[in-house]
């Protein structure tokens, strides 16, 4: 598939999670907003009811105060002792029936007198509290209250013995004795401290298809990244063929070719002839032996099957070694190197054929890389620094961008040469190098510029810090 079908779709499909999950966050919002109209109905509905229940509750107990039918006729006629028989109560009756106005101007009478006392000695706060929680529950919220009572002037005059702040920035009022006289009238405060629980519970259902959801989206976005990164191990192992093929076919022809010209009856051979045919076969399937292993160590690393030949020795004469052989290659090439084996203490505990690959292969690197028209110039150091060898390998080839520095070490990874085609190689070398730096207990690191060169540096702990 084509990197731009693969991101245009990603797109496409990031764009429609993000569209629904903007569609359902919007629908949890209209869910939560209708639960807050609906508790508020409910609540203002509850304490309206509980406010009529006191006034009707406090009429009944005035009622209930007088002792008998005589007192009535006093109190509400004001006429004086008259005997109240069955006849009077026919006319009340009548009067329900017929006269409303004159009953409704008895019960005004009654009902002033009820309100006399003053606001505080009206309240029955426990009343006041059991009519709230019927109410309530009337409308369907059973959840726990609290309440403030005050007198018309601000004063507060009863609050309930369990009376918790929390919530108590969304608090309802309700008038008391709204049929009063202003003076005798008060305020009930009420506040439910679980109510955005209660509000935020509407989202409940909406929930758990976000959270699917964003679980999705992410699945996706990591399936991408899969998908992405299996491209570009392709890609590289697509390059890694392309150069095995390179590197093994020019050794194989340069060996078929003196392999015939040794079998070649028609052409007459000196000694020399043979001894020359006979050093390029050899040098040509060491070659080859070169490559293969080099395959075959990451091959075995990464099975977990590799074994190391631990052995305590001189980095300072196994570098110096190093340096010796690779020399006269570095002349080929028409460049120098310069030794700086400064290091006091270098026993370390390695593989020693692993350590001079590790060497070998950063100076060679610097070959492949180094500029055209420009001499070589490679500077191996070594020193201490807290109880571990420190060895740099620099050049001053055509440096390593940025972007490239942290790739180095991947498997496959090629850094681009721009227009240079004869740089060849698996992408294994700095893989190879990384790894087994890592099994030595040490690090390796990069730091380059381009046009100006690149220098590896590895840390290895002396034997005397183990």
């Amino acid at each position: 598939m084509k990197r731009w079908l693969i991101w245009t779709i990603s797109i496409l499909m990031v764009a429609s999670f993000l569209v629904l999950l903007y569609s359902q966050f919007r629908y949890a919002e209209a869910m939560v907003h209708m639960r807050v109209e609906q508790f508020d109905a409910n609540v203002f509905r509850s304490l309206d009811q509980a406010s009529r229940d006191l006034e009707r509750a406090e009429t009944i107990d005035y009622l209930q105060e007088i002792d008998d039918e005589k007192s009535i006729a006093d109190d509400i006629f004001h006429i004086g002792p008259m005997p109240m028989s069955s006849s009077f109560q026919k006319k009340v009756r009548n009067a329900y029936l017929y006269e409303q106005e004159v009953l409704g101007d008895v019960i005004l009478r009654v009902l002033y007198q009820a309100s006399a006392l003053p606001f505080r000695e009206r309240i029955n706060v426990k009343r006041m509290e059991q009519f709230i929680r019927t109410s309530l529950e009337g409308n369907g919220i059973t959840m726990p209250f609290h309440f403030i009572v005050y007198d018309t002037e601000g004063r507060e005059v009863y609050r309930c013995e369990d009376y918790d702040s929390a919530g108590e920035q969304y608090a309802y009022t309700q008038t008391l004795f709204r049929n009063d006289p202003s003076g005798k009238m008060g305020v009930v405060r009420v506040h439910f401290p679980g109510m955005q629980r209660y509000i935020l519970g509407a989202a409940n259902m909406v929930a758990p298809a976000i959270i699917f959801t964003v679980i999705l989206l992410l699945t996706f976005l990591f399936t991408v990244y899969l998908v992405v990164r299996q491209k570009h191990i392709t890609e590289m192992k697509n390059d890694f063929i392309h150069n095995l093929t390179h590197e093994f076919k020019t050794p194989i022809s340069t060996i078929s070719i003196a392999a015939q010209m040794l079998s070649d009856k028609s052409l007459k051979k000196t000694e020399e002839m043979y001894e020359r045919f006979a050093g390029v076969i050899v040098s040509e399937t060491k070659r080859l032996r070169f490559q293969v292993e080099k395959v075959l160590q990451m091959s075995l690393y990464d099975s977990g099957n590799i074994a190391f030949k631990w052995q305590e020795l001189d980095a300072n004469a196994q570098i110096d070694g190093v340096i010796e052989t690779f020399s006269l290659k570095v002349r080929q090439n028409g460049g120098e190197i310069e030794a700086h084996l400064d290091a006091e203490e270098a026993e370390v505990r390695v593989d020693e054929m692993h350590f001079t690959n590790i060497i070998y292969n950063l100076m060679d690197n610097a070959v492949k890389y180094s500029r055209e028209g420009v001499p070589l110039h490679l500077t191996v150091k070594t020193w201490n620094k807290d109880r571990h060898l420190m060895i740099s390998i620099g050049d001053n080839g055509l440096g390593i961008a940025k972007s490239d520095l942290k790739k180095i070490f991947d498997k496959f990874y090629r850094v681009h040469t721009g227009d240079r085609h004869n740089v060849k190689g698996f992408g294994l070398g700095l893989a190879y190098v990384h790894k087994m730096v890592l099994l030595f207990q040490g690090n390796i690191h990069a730091t380059s510029e381009l046009g100006k060169g690149t220098v590896f540096t590895i840390s290895i702990p002396l034997i005397s810090n183990e």
